[in-house]
């Protein structure tokens, strides 16, 4: 008597991979719908606002291509930028922060000090990319 062994099939052939397949892709899509971005949310001036902000009243910021923050120059960690921050607008509400991003910097380095920015609720703050890099 023989007995006959049922071959297995081979890997290419089971439906099983491309049903799971499939099934997380429909999975990511549905979460996706989920995970919204809203990104940074600051407070734009109104577009009829004439707000005039004297020199004297900017603290001025760079990003340098390693991500280090300068001020005047000399680099500052993000605590002491904080401080220095927290302390002129107490002493001076109309206080604008301006940041000059180099091209090169790290995102990440960026990214908090916008979020230093939001958390110290700084009503002018702005940013833009270095002309020189």
């Amino acid at each position: 008597m023989t007995i006959k062994r049922r071959v297995k099939k081979k890997y290419e052939e089971n439906s099983v991979l491309s049903d799971l397949a499939f099934l997380l892709i429909i999975y990511f899509i549905v979460i996706a719908g989920f995970n919204i971005n809203k990104g940074f949310l600051m407070n734009l001036p109104a577009k009829d606002s004439t707000r005039i902000v004297s020199k004297n009243d900017i603290l001025r910021y760079e990003l340098d291509s390693i991500g280090r923050i300068l001020s005047n120059g000399n680099p500052v960690d993000i605590k002491t930028v904080e401080r220095n921050i927290t302390v002129s607008v107490a002493l001076n509400p109309n206080l604008a922060v301006a940041l000059i991003i180099s091209p090169e910097a790290p995102w990440q380095s960026v990214v908090s000090f916008v979020e230093l920015a939001q958390k110290l609720k700084i009503e002018s703050f702005s940013f833009k990319m270095d002309g020189n890099g």
